[in-house]
């Protein structure tokens, strides 16, 4: 089947979890990134049980924190 991952259409074996993409797709620090399917939010822990489908659009995101460094 076909799905779009990070804004390439690819092909990837029918039935695939959401924790089997981010496996495949060697995703930098798994712990920490975030998961959308077609632009709808995955919770972390239902990664392994949300099977993707014929069609889907993926995300991969990282929120990093900012901030500001002064020395006065």
């Amino acid at each position: 089947m076909f799905i779009t991952v990070s804004g390439k259409r690819k092909e990837v074996e029918d039935g695939i979890t959401v924790e089997k993409l981010i496996e495949i797709e060697k995703v930098e620090t798994p712990l920490y990134v975030s998961v959308s399917v077609n632009g709808e939010f995955v919770k972390s822990g239902t990664f392994g049980e949300t099977v993707l489908k014929e069609g889907d659009e993926v995300e991969f995101l990282y929120f990093m924190g900012g901030g500001s460094y002064g020395v006065y």
